[in-house]
């Protein structure tokens, strides 16, 4: 039985909008092409069973998507994240550099991806 996964991408970057995240868009190609659906781009506008974030997991300063996943799920899933890393590292050593998180929300699971096109699609 093929079970149809939906899908929100949040832009999380203060130097893009929705219209410049090539990242986000990529994702939402990859989405369809699994046949899966994206049904949003604001989190709690629908119900959706993962909330893909691009961006903002870095070492900047103004880097702040992994707290604010923090401050908005309940429970961590640290697996995720270290197998992005993993499979990154492989790729490039600043791989070790990101901070993304994946957390649980209730029944919903929220990614942190990096908000290169590039690094979003390896993850």
């Amino acid at each position: 039985m093929e079970q149809n996964i939906t899908f929100a991408i949040i832009t999380c970057s203060d130097t893009r909008g929705m219209k410049e995240d090539t990242a986000g868009a990529a994702l939402e190609t990859l989405i369809a092409e699994n046949g899966w659906e994206c049904k949003s781009h604001v989190v709690d506008e629908q119900d959706v069973d993962v909330v893909l974030t691009c961006g903002g997991s870095g070492l900047s300063l103004r880097d702040v998507t992994p707290e604010a996943t923090m401050d908005a799920c309940d429970r961590n899933v640290p697996g995720i994240a270290e197998a992005m890393r993993a499979h990154s590292l492989a790729i490039t050593p600043y791989a070790m550099l990101s901070r993304a998180l994946c957390m649980q929300r209730g029944r919903h699971l929220v990614i942190n991806l990096p908000g290169s096109e590039k690094a979003a699609r390896e993850n």
